[in-house]
Order: structure tokens, then C-alpha cells, then sequence
């Protein structure tokens, strides 16, 4: 196993990574956008429909970049360049965000940030997922995978209450103990500017650090061609459905599960307000309790994965958030919002975490680049099915409420293949 030094490294990336996405892409400035930016816009598509297209050609972006970055990632020394060039790609984007007004004309520009930051975090995560194998042993992969989750959703509680405590907390023109007018969105175009420089220090432990990581594999030297490295995308495909078909059939039942918890964060804080009558504001603290629960979720389930093996752990989780979920599509209220919500939470962070070291663990030497390209590019490719389902069940029932009950049917979906998945013998539980 690595140092101590360079886990706490690579973990600190997650949490500068996570806690941007949970400002940008959940709670602040796609609320932002949707909310203020644009009211008022012309046609008949809704702002969150424009949010929803835009999300959209990020997913499929990074569905057709994911596995040519997993293809120039496999030699170790080319990960700290890709993970380098994407963060500061990623920062300087959501620094860019401070630009975007309370005005309507600025939408598209918001709107076109909103979905190449994502898509610059998403395909971060390629080079990030593929250095997991030169920090950890088979005995120590479950505990590590937890760990980098619960630096992530850390990060999220501290720059949520930095923003919240600093930028929206309050009534009236001016918010937060800044005291920023809200006027043509200027708390929040500022509360951009402190997400961007938050992502920069958090990764530039790993970015200084990265490069002397062990080794595992050095045989791809020269980078390939655009085309050539679909080409040896396709190589490799074939190579690894010969060699194990069980593990392609495991990324497409990753990925329904995993878009089915995104679909969790995603439609939690639209379901929280519409639904449940949990303030705005509110949610911003919801969101705090909701990274916290989940942190000590992937911590619990990183140390049983490793004692128990991983899919036990998954399915577990998938069986208990199926049961929240529907129980919480019975009730009402605030109260029944913040606990079922919270328990949702808690079995997010160890699906997740053991998702991750499950596929590492099934995953050939050398070969972490490419299978964690095709990890992102398989998430990406049914990325759509959380967000269809819930709509197609809100328009069916004519209540937001129902829309739950789409995200419910994915996870489900998730957890009858994960059954058929099979993990071999050697691999169930690392030894002790």
C-alpha cells in the first residue's frame, strides 16, 4: 500500500471535485440558472428543460471522450497530465460562471459552462479511478475507495456551508455574512469564484504528486491517434470480452444502479421543495446533513467491503434504498423528507464506493485506464434513464410526487442484475 501521504493526496482531489459539483451542478448555480437567470426567457421550453438538454450533451460528450481518455491513461505517467489539464479546465469554466448575469441572454453562455464543467469533472474521474490500483492492494482497495467517497462528501459539507454561511444565508438584498447584493445574481456569480479556487487547492496535492505513484504498467509509450485510440478501445473491448464477459455485462449493471442514485441527487432537492415543503435555503442544510450521512455511509461500507466483499455491500444498499424510497412515496411532510431522505443518503456513499472497487478488483493488470473509461462511458450511455423515467411517472400520475417512483424502478432494475452478477471466489472478500 502507498503512504499515507499520497492516499490523503489522491482522496483531497475528491473532496475539491465532489464539493464543485455539489455547488455547480446541484444546489447553486443550476438552481441559479433555472431559477433567476431564466425567468422570463422566450418560447415555451422551461429553463429546466434547457438545463436538462444541456446536461444531456455532456453526458453524450463524455460518452464519446470517456473511452479514448481511458485509452491515453493506461500508461500511469500520462494520468497526472489528463487529471492536471481537466481540473484547471474545470476551474477556469466555473470561474467563468461569475460572468453570468440575472438576464435572460445569458442563459445559453450558463447553460454551455454549466454542461462543459461536468463534462470536464466526469472525464476527470477516468485518470482519478485508474490511480486507485497504485495506491492500494486487494486488502486495502475497499478501505481506500471509501475513503476517497468520504474525502468527496466532505468536501461537499464544507463548501456548502462556506456558500451557504457566506453567500445566500439571510433575507432581503443583501445575504450571508458578506453581505453581497442579490441584485443581477451577484452573491452567487461570487460564491462561482470560490468554488473555482476551492478545486484548484484541493487537487494540487495530487497534481504535484501524482507522478510518483507506483507504476503498474508502462507498455503503451506513445500516444495514440484520435482514431487509433478508438481502434485500441475496440482491441481491448474484444480482449476483455474473451477473457471475462462477466465483467462487461458488470459495467452495464453498474451503470443502471448508478444512474439511479445519481437520480437520487439530482431530483432530491426538486422533490424536497415541490413536494415535502422544505425552504430553498433549506435544502442548501439538507444537502450538508445529506454529504455527512453519505461520508460515514462509504467509511462503514469501505471497511466492510473489505471483509465482506463487494457485492453483498451493493445489493444490500440497492434492497434498503428500494424500501426508503418507497416509503417515502407514501408520506408528507418535512420531517418525513429530512429522515427517509437522510437514510436514502446513507446507503449512496458504500454503493458507490464498493461499485468502484468491485471493477477494480475484476479488472486486469494494466488495464485500469481502459476499463475505467468504459466505467464512465457506460454511466454516461444510460444516463438518460433516471431523468426519463421520472418524468415519464410524473406526467402518467400528474404528480411530481410520482417521479420517485421512476428513480425506484431504476434502482430496481440495478439490483435484479447486480444479482446475477458473478464475482469469482478469489475475489468475494480480499483476505485479512
Amino acid at each position: 500500500m502507498a503512504p499515507r501521504s499520497k492516499i490523503v493526496a489522491w482522496a483531497l482531489w475528491d473532496c475539491g471535485s465532489t464539493g464543485l459539483n455539489a455547488i455547480v451542478v446541484t444546489f447553486v448555480f443550476s438552481v441559479y440558472l433555472t431559477g433567476t437567470v431564466g425567468q422570463g426567457i422566450a418560447g415555451d421550453t422551461s429553463p429546466a428543460s434547457w438545463l436538462g438538454r444541456a446536461l444531456t450533451i455532456a453526458g453524450l460528450t463524455v460518452a464519446l471522450l470517456a473511452p479514448l481518455t481511458g485509452v491515453l491513461v493506461q500508461a500511469p505517467h500520462r494520468r497526472r497530465v489528463a487529471l492536471m489539464t481537466l481540473t484547471c479546465l474545470a476551474a477556469a469554466l466555473t470561474a467563468a460562471m461569475s460572468l453570468i448575469r440575472a438576464d435572460p441572454r445569458y442563459l445559453p453562455a450558463g447553460l454551455a459552462l454549466l454542461a462543459a464543467t461536468a463534462a470536464c469533472s466526469d472525464l476527470a474521474s477516468v485518470p482519478y479511478n485508474a490511480m486507485l490500483r497504485q495506491l492500494s492492494t486487494p486488502q486495502t482497495s475497499g478501505r481506500i475507495s471509501g475513503f476517497g467517497w468520504a474525502a468527496g462528501y466532505a468536501g461537499s459539507v464544507v463548501l456548502l456551508l462556506l456558500v451557504y454561511v457566506g453567500f445566500i444565508a439571510g433575507d432581503g438584498p443583501h445575504r450571508g455574512l458578506l453581505g453581497l447584493p442579490t441584485a443581477d445574481g451577484q452573491n452567487v456569480r461570487a460564491a462561482m469564484l470560490v468554488a473555482a479556487v476551492w478545486i484548484l487547492v484541493f487537487g494540487l496535492p495530487l497534481m504535484l504528486s501524482a507522478h510518483t505513484f507506483a507504476r503498474t504498467d508502462d507498455s503503451v509509450e506513445r500516444p495514440p491517434t484520435f482514431l487509433g485510440g478508438y481502434r485500441r478501445l475496440w482491441s481491448d473491448l474484444r480482449s476483455e470480452w474473451r477473457r471475462d464477459r462477466n465483467l462487461v455485462y458488470y459495467l452495464l449493471v453498474s451503470a443502471v444502479f448508478r444512474d439511479g442514485l445519481s437520480g437520487v441527487f439530482a431530483f432530491g432537492a426538486v422533490l424536497g421543495v415541490s413536494v415535502y415543503g422544505i425552504s430553498p435555503g433549506n435544502v442548501l442544510i439538507f444537502g450538508v446533513f445529506a454529504s455527512t450521512v453519505a461520508a460515514l455511509g462509504a467509511v462503514v461500507g469501505g471497511l466492510l467491503d473489505d471483509r465482506l466483499g463487494a457485492k453483498p455491500i451493493i445489493v444490500a444498499s440497492l434492497i434498503a434504498m428500494i424500501c426508503v424510497g418507497m416509503a417515502l412515496l407514501a408520506l408528507s411532510g418535512p420531517i418525513a423528507f429530512w429522515v427517509c431522505g437522510l437514510l436514502l443518503c446513507l446507503f449512496v456513499g458504500p454503493t458507490q464506493s464498493a461499485a468502484r472497487t468491485l471493477l477494480l478488483r475484476m479488472t486486469g493488470e494494466g488495464k485500469e485506464g481502459i476499463i475505467f473509461g468504459l466505467y464512465t462511458t457506460t454511466g454516461r450511455a444510460v444516463a438518460f434513464l433516471a431523468p426519463w423515467l421520472f418524468f415519464v411517472f410524473v406526467d402518467l400520475f400528474n404528480a411530481d410526487r410520482a417521479g420517485l417512483a421512476g428513480i425506484c424502478l431504476v434502482l430496481f432494475a440495478g439490483l435484479v442484475g447486480m444479482l446475477m452478477v458473478r464475482v469469482p471466489d478469489h475475489i468475494r472478500a480480499a483476505p485479512s
